[in-house]
């Protein structure tokens, strides 16, 4: 009896103490130097009762069950649980290897990247809040390792050029842009203040993208809210002005007379200037063309949420004006982005994510013959600013770059509304079902203004009637997936991760442009198709529609075996409508590995190694480049006989090619991941190398009797080529803190890439690109070269004397022109002894061999300054925004010109006669090897205690300094710049400089 009292008593005793509430206090702080850390998540577990700290890290729980267990977790800090007591707590919080933690996006799911068994990089909020890039793809450039970005403009709202691991491709080589699930989505239509992350595929891990993976997947996260967290609004903004980051040296009005009359004398002719005192002007052009231009960004943030719910709102304006005409050339960009999410129950979830966006956009001609800076760099200095050249002095194709602003009208709008939908279902522990609907749609509507203008005699500018050209167009994107992620772990050590779904997609859209002559008033106030009044003989509209589907198949499974070897396994089934019934299934499979040797045993006696990694990977991917080739185009020309006479119309233009498929690229990598000096050094290094084959030759000569050579036609398209391309990647991070003071962060990646192409079928060759005009192809795609080298011809220095003309081959089989001293010497590179077209070699190469990024970080106390650089090695451009014209104005270095034996051996001498000079060669190439500092920030946060007093939880003021100064010995304005194209890619018609700009911001938080 005596026991089962005691029994009782005890079990009274028990309950009451369980069943005991108290009120949970504590304090948390950092373990390293004992600060207080505010705003820590305190939950407790298992329920949704939970708050944060305050700015002195403390919190109050009241009415929680004593014994509970309180988790407490901070980004940057391991997690870490304590039981409730009644007492206050004191708990300190230990900073975690960051870069191990963090967690990567792969497609259809995420993994730790400790765990990650392919090349994937990441670069985080913080970087594209330094780099404060107009577009996100520049938070790429010189960040992330094997990445090259590049743009064909410096304008305002221009794009960029994303390349992952060089060109592999003669078509297209951008990577698979996914942003929250959206495939198919562009990153010019984010605000960048709205990412979280961006992390890109870069090996054989794109191939649960299959036929959108070959050239890589740039995967991109935005922002959302967070559970349990108070609203938090935050406000970010910047203002500054911009100038041009480069002005090319030009002769002033006394070198350009004096170099003219030698050119006149040296042809026998009369000197144009024969009384330099009597030159009344000595106009810059480009000083008249470049001005300060303004620019600013405003930001608001409002995220937080609830145990169930979580939201975020951004607004976002963008305001840049061009530092050419900004009146002409500028760009505006709104954003309104929302997030939400909802836990229907403990096991249906549901999340949306929405963006609107508009911009609006204004341009001058720019990067072709005949655009702005073009006439700027060859107008005369002797005229005067609003003074024409009526009599044609500089040739037919040089006009007042001042008039041609004046007389450009033109606008752009364009607005998108994109986003996902998703409902995820855990019908068990570890079981997960999401279904996903990601969705785009597009509307634009331009307009272009040519009025009557004469700008002299012969002016190929000149227009005799006014027209107006309008577009409106419709794009759509929707992409609709299930997938299934389930994890096991059973016996251990043994884990398995499966992923398995289906993807639809759907791009349709339709287009309709129109050209309307005789303007009323020749003024843009009354430019619209509907009041204009002439007719034209040739058709003046036309429209475009296409309907492209993607039905997809996929899986992947991952195996952990005692969280030391990985394997990871994928396939995916893809059918394309873009290509033949026959040809429309293919599949991509890979697999990747790991192996975690610091988890080995004899890897333990090696302390200052933390992490260890070896991985590889191999797999088949593609690309869906060239389309609908299959199909029969209405786009050539016939003549017919009607009524018995000859009438225009159209016929079969490019023939079909119904055996057409897609590219596919074979991706091995083999790579190296570690952690070493108590996680304070960070190392990843990759070998890769890519065999791309199909790819997707045009004009293979094909038998004469089907009509290939008929106006408009030509030979097909066909899978006849392959590529090789490999090199390695290295990155280094190192961080560290002095004191408790100072910390220090040098982050470093440099990339080598080397590419070539192995087979084209019949020995064809691929041309392209421009030079001059009416000259051949500078650029080729040929077997034994890499994609779009430059072809032209190669010089050997200047002739100095008569006998060394004479004893060298002849060059009259060029244009029937003899060569005399003071002329490029050109390299008979057959050896046949005549210097004519087929002497044409490899003279340089527009794709770097090299790629590179330092960025350096310093926090003291409250000021933080960053830097971040970005450089490219051993590639070259075409300068070819010099008019071959006798009159125009010329480079300063024709300062250096050959004026007899002896005097230069490398620039040749001037005359209006005909001479080969102008023949493309490598006199045109010049190394673009650059190293450029594209930020520099310092910052400075307000302390603590002021913050409490003001309210605020985060007020930091900084200035900022974009594209600083750029180290080259390139001529032009921009040796990063480039048209993107394959082939033809690196020639420079006067390329937009990008803009200095000089920022002012802040940053607050409450």
């Amino acid at each position: 009896m005596k026991k089962h009292v005691q029994l009782i008593v005890f079990l009274l005793v028990t309950s009451l103490g369980w069943g005991q509430v108290i009120t949970s206090k504590g304090t948390v702080l950092d373990l390293r130097n004992n600060s207080p850390l505010p705003g820590v998540s305190v939950l407790v577990k298992g329920t949704n009762k939970g708050v944060q700290t305050d700015f002195d890290g403390k919190f109050i729980l009241p009415n929680i069950p004593k014994g509970a267990t309180i988790q407490i977790s901070f980004i940057g800090y391991k997690t870490q649980e304590v039981a409730a007591v009644a007492s206050p707590l004191v708990i300190q919080l230990e900073e975690r290897a960051e870069q191990l933690e963090e967690v990567v996006i792969i497609g259809y799911g995420s993994k730790g990247k400790k765990d990650l068994t392919g090349a994937v990089s990441l670069v985080g909020e913080k970087t594209i809040t330094d780099l404060k890039p107009v577009d996100a793809a520049q938070a790429l450039q010189g960040t992330t390792a094997g990445v090259s970005v590049n743009t064909a403009s410096g304008a305002p709202g221009s794009g960029f050029n994303i390349l992952i691991r060089g060109i592999s491709s003669n078509r297209a080589n951008g990577p698979l842009i996914v942003i929250d699930g959206l495939a198919g989505a562009n990153l010019n239509t984010v605000n960048p203040n709205d990412i979280v992350s961006i992390s890109v595929l870069k090996d054989a891990q794109a191939a649960i993208y299959g036929i959108q993976g070959a050239n890589g997947v740039v995967l991109v996260a935005t922002k959302s809210g967070k559970k349990n967290a108070k609203t938090r609004i935050t406000y970010d903004a910047y203002t500054g002005l911009q100038e041009t980051s480069r002005k090319l040296d030009y002769l002033n009005a006394n070198e350009y007379a004096l170099l003219l009359n030698e050119s006149y004398a040296a042809n026998g002719q009369s000197l144009p200037f024969p009384d330099l005192n009597a030159i009344q002007q000595n106009t810059d052009w480009q000083d008249q063309l470049f001005t300060t231009a303004f620019m600013m960004n405003h930001n608001i943030g409002i995220s937080g949420g609830t145990d169930k719910i979580t939201y975020y709102v951004g607004l976002s304006r963008l305001e840049q004006d061009g530092i050419i005409a900004p009146d002409k050339s500028n760009f505006e960009r709104n954003n309104v982005k929302l997030a939400l999410g909802i836990d229907l129950s403990e096991r249906i979830k549901f999340k949306s994510t929405t963006n609107y966006f508009t911009n609006t956009r204004r341009t001058v001609a720019e990067n072709v013959l005949g655009s702005v800076l073009f006439n700027a760099l060859n107008y005369a200095p002797t005229f005067a600013t609003g003074q024409e050249d009526t009599a044609g002095f500089l040739g037919n194709e040089v006009i007042n770059p001042l008039s041609q602003v004046r007389d450009t009208y033109n606008t752009y709008f364009g607005s998108s509304i994109e986003g996902s939908v998703a409902l995820s279902y855990e019908p068990i522990d570890n079981l997960k079902i999401t279904t996903r609907l990601g969705y785009k749609t597009y509307n634009d509507k331009g307009k272009t203004f040519l009025p009557i203008v004469n700008y002299g005699s012969g002016k190929v500018f000149n227009r005799a009637r006014s027209e107006v050209n309008q577009s409106r167009t419709n794009a759509n994107n929707y992409n609709w997936e299930t997938f299934v992620n389930y994890k096991l772990t059973f016996a251990e050590d043994h884990t398995i991760e499966a992923t398995v779904g289906a993807s639809m997609q759907k791009s349709w859209g339709d287009g309709l442009f129109a050209t309307g002559y005789d303007v009323p008033n020749n003024s843009w106030d009354f430019a619209d198709i509907s009041l204009t009044t002439g007719t034209n003989t040739i058709k003046t509209n036309g429209s475009y529609v296409y309907d492209n589907r993607l039905l997809s198949q996929f899986g992947r499974i991952q195996y952990d075996f005692a969280g030391k070897y990985l394997v990871s396994a994928m396939i995916r089934r893809d059918a394309a409508s873009d290509f033949s019934p026959q040809n429309r299934v293919d599949y991509f499979p890979s697999v990747t590995a790991g192996w975690k040797l610091s988890d080995e045993e004899f890897m333990k006696r090696w302390k200052w190694i933390n992490f260890l990694k070896l991985r590889g990977s191999y797999g088949i991917l593609g690309t869906n480049a060239g389309g609908n080739l299959f199909r029969a185009q209405l786009n050539g020309e016939a003549a017919y006989v009607l009524d018995n006479a000859i009438v225009n119309g159209i016929a079969v233009g490019t023939l079909p090619n119904p055996n057409a498929r897609w590219e596919r690229g074979k991706k091995l990598d083999i790579g190296l991941d570690a952690n070493l000096l108590g996680n304070r050094l960070e190392l990843v290094f990759d070998y890769f190398r890519e065999d791309r084959n199909d790819l997707l030759i045009p004009n293979v000569p094909v038998s004469g009797i089907v009509g290939a050579q008929a106006p408009g036609s030509g030979s097909p398209t066909v899978n006849a080529g392959s590529t090789r391309v490999h090199g390695f990647e290295l990155g280094l991070k190192f961080n560290d803190t002095v004191g408790e003071d100072f910390s220090y962060n040098v982050a470093y990646n440099i990339t080598r890439v080397n590419g070539e192409v192995t087979q084209i079928n019949g020995d064809v060759f691929i041309e392209g690109g421009a030079f001059g005009v009416g000259q051949l192809a500078p650029a080729r795609m040929e077997v034994g070269q890499p994609i779009g080298y430059f072809y032209g011809l190669q010089t050997a220095g200047v002739f100095q004397t008569v006998a060394e003309v004479n004893n060298s081959p002849s060059q009259r089989g060029l244009l029937g022109i003899d060569a005399v001293p003071g002329d490029l010497k050109y390299v008979d590179v057959n050896g046949d002894g005549v210097i004519d077209f087929k002497d044409r070699t490899n003279i340089g190469n527009p794709q770097a061999e090299f790629i590179m990024g330092l960025n350096l970080s310093f926090n003291y106390k409250n000021w933080d300054f960053s830097t971040y650089m970005y450089a490219e090695l051993n590639k070259d451009m075409v300068r070819n925004y010099e008019r071959d014209q006798p009159n125009v104005n010329r480079l300063s270095y024709y300062l250096n010109r050959w004026r007899g034996p002896g005097t230069s051996n490398e620039v040749p001498r001037v005359t209006t006669g005909a001479t080969n000079n102008r023949l493309f060669s490598s006199f045109y190439v010049e190394d673009a090897s650059f190293l450029r500092v594209q930020n520099i920030q310092i910052g400075y946060t307000l302390p603590k205690k002021v913050l409490e007093k003001i309210g605020f939880s985060k007020l930091r003021i900084y200035t900022t300094v974009n594209n600083a100064f750029t180290l080259t010995n390139y001529k032009g304005y921009d040796p990063a710049a480039t048209s993107g194209q394959a082939i033809g890619g690196g020639i420079d018609y006067g390329f937009y400089p990008i803009s200095r700009q000089y920022l002012l911001g802040l940053n607050v938080a409450f």
